[in-house]
């Protein structure tokens, strides 16, 4: 008699779903937990000062004892970017293919941890077993190398998580994506499919990464006698060996710029992920000894970042290189979701000084299109389809794929953040939430700003700050000097000092009606002024700055 398999398979996504970036899922079988990936966010807009943004992984503090281990997709922040934070608390070993462990190691040295986190570097092919679970790496394309797909097999059945990925028949360096595994594993028979949908609304195929090398042959035989800027991600290592290879060819010299970039050029050179000839790689410092028409620059910055080099070269603050009318800048990237304003802000900055900016054609996507997630689909044959690593808009489109292909809807699982959902070979359902939710760094600081300073943050950015100062004598609560009105970020004070006049009076009157009163307590002569000075201002001038009352006793 063969034992039921009673238990079923827990997936649960930490962070990621609903939006770009901080992707970590838990897979969870009886006693054996495992994740996949540990990434970050950036903030957004009104998360003013915070640096970036990191998942909540109380779920796995909680249950740290069946934590057997972190297995990463690939080498981009949105992926390993919170290992420095997540792995003070739950240090479990890392499984990475040989470039994605070089940029985590990397990582770890800047935030003092190399030899505290245990990592193991793993090959395409290799298989890993964690508790009940054991788990191969596939080679996959993506916009950086050495990406992979998992297939976990667990108890229950096997589920392929693809990671970021595109098919690309034939990628710059290494070997095309390892399609007849996906059909091995297919034949197996597989339960669920977690796919990537960042291009799931666009029809038809990625193009592959070779096609932007043809499209800078043709930039540098027309751009003879300019300079050559080239902005793209610093971890699209394809990309810049492709500008180095033609900048050799067109007999130019190449620098690379921009932190990010040198560390990542740096990184994939020692491990041979990039091939650059000989007396071709030159200093920042020593451009100014080239004429224009023999450099080519590769710069972070394609998407407009404040501080990268790219956005300091077009304000002028760069301290190594200055923007010359003629300069042939190309922005080898599309915006990101969110950035399309400073990407246009820099595309103006740019032209504005005369430089001659080639935004248009010069960049292929690291994601597959709707007839690779088919391919991949008809290859793997799931049982269930649960489409991740993108907004809801993408989840949608890949459902619709999904379906279109035969898979019935009630196998479809869109799910959210902190979901449970639990499979097996016969049913599968969202059966709870645990707690999940973005942990904010700002600085040092990790978590110490929650939403309530956020919320300071945002009302002082908005509309200011009135401190109201004054002392009291101790014992009879008399007022013996002020109150007094300082204000920051609410009205420029020389214009308005009527407006000062009258809350003062106005303030006076309050104290004196305190004092009538007979109102001894801090916290409520506080209040009063809080409350009336708000009234106040909110009817003078419509804006509602905080107000912070300051009593001393002398």
């Amino acid at each position: 008699m063969k034992k039921e398999k009673t238990a079923k398979l827990k997936i649960i996504p930490l962070g990621g779903l609903e939006q770009i970036g901080m992707n970590i899922t838990a897979f969870e079988y009886e006693d054996s937990i495992i994740v996949v990936d540990c990434g970050l966010s950036f903030p957004e807009d009104d998360m003013y000062g915070i640096d970036l943004v990191i998942p909540d992984i109380s779920y796995l503090r909680d249950n740290i004892e069946k934590v057997k281990g972190f297995f990463i997709t690939h080498g981009h922040e949105d992926h390993i970017g919170a290992i420095p934070y997540v792995l003070r608390e739950i240090n479990v070993p890392i499984y990475a293919t040989k470039l994605t462990n070089g940029i985590i190691e990397h990582k770890l040295r800047e935030h003092n941890m190399l030899t505290k986190v245990k990592r193991k570097v793993v090959k395409h092919g290799q298989h890993i077993n964690l508790g009940c679970f054991r788990v191969e790496f596939i080679k996959t394309n993506h916009s950086i190398q050495d990406a992979a797909a998992l297939a976990i097999y667990s108890p229950a059945g096997i589920v392929v998580h693809t990671g970021d990925f595109k098919i690309d028949y034939t990628p710059v360096f290494g070997d095309a994506i390892d399609l007849q595994r996906f059909g091995e594993i297919g034949k197996k028979g597989v339960l669920a499919l977690m796919c990537d949908s960042t291009n799931a609304e666009r029809p038809g195929f990625t193009k592959s990464e070779r096609t932007v090398g043809r499209t800078f042959e043709e930039l540098f035989a027309d751009h003879k006698n300019s300079r050559i800027i080239v902005a793209t991600f610093a971890s699209n290592v394809d990309r810049v060996q492709q500008v180095i290879n033609t900048a050799h060819k067109h007999g130019r010299k190449v620098a690379v710029e921009g932190r990010s970039m040198v560390n990542i050029i740096g990184i994939a050179s020692e491990l041979g992920y990039i091939q650059i000839p000989d007396n071709t790689l030159i200093d920042i410092d020593e451009v100014k000894h080239y004429p224009d028409e023999q450099i080519a620059l590769v710069t972070t910055g394609s998407q407009g970042e404040a501080m990268a080099a790219l956005s300091r070269m077009a304000s002028g603050i760069h301290k190594k290189i200055t923007i010359k009318p003629n300069d042939t800048i190309v922005l080898s990237s599309n915006p990101i979701p969110g950035n399309e304003k400073a990407v246009s802000r820099i595309i103006n900055e740019l032209s504005m000084k005369g430089a001659n900016v080639i935004f248009q054609d010069v960049h292929v996507s690291g994601h597959a299109c709707q007839e690779e997630i088919k391919l991949i689909y008809s290859l793997l044959r799931p049982k269930y389809a649960v489409p991740i690593h993108g907004e809801y808009r993408h989840l949608i489109a890949q459902a619709k794929v999904a379906e279109e292909l035969g898979i019935p809807k009630e196998n479809i699982f869109l799910i959210s953040t902190g979901d449970v959902l639990e499979l097996s070979e016969e049913s599968a359902g969202v059966t709870g939430k645990v707690h999940t939710g973005a942990i904010m760094v700002d600085g040092l600081g990790v978590g110490d700003v929650g939403n309530i300073v956020l919320r300071d943050r945002q009302h002082l950015a908005e509309d200011g700050i009135i401190i109201v100062v004054l002392t009291l004598e101790g014992g009879s609560g008399q007022v013996l000097a002020g109150p007094d009105i300082v204000s920051r970020g609410f009205v420029y004070v020389r214009g308005s000092e009527s407006l000062m006049e009258e809350a003062k009076h106005l303030l006076d009157d309050k104290m004196q009606y305190c004092m009538d009163k007979r109102i001894t307590d801090w916290g409520r002569i506080k209040t009063e002024i809080k409350d009336s000075l708000s009234d106040f201002v909110w009817k003078e001038t419509k804006r509602r700055p905080m107000i912070m009352p300051i009593i001393m006793e002398v």
